[in-house]
């Protein structure tokens, strides 16, 4: 598995983006066809490079699709003060007649969204159309992995309300890309679910009761730790870019146990979980004969550039999580 995240890393590059970030959303995608079992487990590695490398679509629909953004995350805090998640309607109907629709869109629904985006992928499976199974399963991969984010679950979604503006990308794009390597990625066999909208909230809850150790560790990190030796520049591209240091990010990762490793493999897990259930609820239809969908090189690398491009210039429609 080691040899599988080196090629991972020197495949997607280095990144300090928004979410989990370029690296490690193709990172979730791609080792969550591991779980998968056999009869699935064919299709999905046949097609692993489309899976992968569409895994951040969502990130790039920000730039151009107004309704995206909030797709990504629900503020817990803003209806609740400390976990549980008790006072917040399960479901779509309910919620939007306790709290309106327009107020739930702007603390975010995702959620809701990855239910959604589950009977979305039944219906692709039940149609046995490959392209319409292929785009929905790297969706609703990323939009499981965002879930699982714990500060896609505040207000306070990159510590710009208590002077920490920069943690979003530092904890989900830094830590990975650093210390990922050595992260147990043997997380089982995905599993049939019953409730994937449970699911989706329970990632949620378990993000929302993360965010204070998130934000705490950095807070009290920032109190012994050097400030002149924070933050160091490293070359991205055709630009030098103010990133925080090795050392500042060894002694925060360490501070967190193994939180990033936990959240990520619960991330992995729960996308071939849902890929699963999608299948089994769509009769388990026979997908051997089915073609696959594979980029070309030339693709490949103009999307790569393309990725570089946004992460650089961080114009996102809605709030943006990037920066230092």
């Amino acid at each position: 598995m080691k040899r599988l995240v080196l090629c991972l890393v020197t495949m997607f590059g280095s990144v300090n983006g928004f979410t989990w970030g370029f690296f490690g959303h193709k990172m979730v995608n791609r080792l969550a066809v591991f779980t998968l079992p056999e009869k699935l487990l064919l299709f999905y590695k046949t097609n692993i490079e489309f899976i992968t490398d569409h895994s951040v679509d969502p990130d790039k629909r920000r730039y151009s699709v107004p309704e995206e953004a909030c797709r990504h995350y629900v503020d817990l805090d803003h209806y609740e003060i400390v976990a549980p998640i008790d006072t917040v309607p399960k479901y779509w109907k309910d919620a939007v007649a306790k709290y309106t629709e327009d107020t739930l869109n702007a603390y975010g629904i995702v959620p809701w969204h990855i239910n959604n985006m589950k009977y979305r992928l039944t219906e692709a499976f039940k149609e046995k159309d490959v392209d319409k199974i292929l785009h929905a399963s790297a969706d609703i991969g990323h939009y499981i992995a965002d879930a699982h984010v714990p500060l896609h679950a505040t207000e306070n979604y990159n510590g710009q309300l208590t002077g920490q503006t920069g943690i979003h990308g530092f904890w989900e794009s830094r830590l990975p890309e650093l210390f990922s390597e050595n992260y147990d990625f043997f997380v089982g066999r995905a599993f049939y679910v019953n409730d994937v909208l449970g699911l989706a909230w329970k990632a949620s809850e378990g993000s929302f009761a993360a965010k204070d150790s998130v934000l705490d560790f950095e807070r009290k990190l920032n109190a012994t730790f050097p400030s002149d030796q924070k933050y160091t520049l490293e070359q991205k591209g055709q630009t030098q870019v103010k990133i925080y240091s090795k050392e500042y990010s060894r002694a925060y990762h360490q501070l967190l146990g193994n939180q990033v490793e936990r959240r990520m493999r619960a991330s992995i897990l729960a996308v071939g979980c849902v890929w699963y259930t999608c299948w089994v609820d769509a009769g388990q239809p026979d997908l051997t004969s089915a073609k696959s969908k594979k980029m070309s090189a030339e693709d490949r690398k103009k999307a790569i550039v393309e990725e570089q491009k946004l992460l650089e210039e961080r114009k996102m429609i809605g709030r943006s999580e990037g920066g230092n």
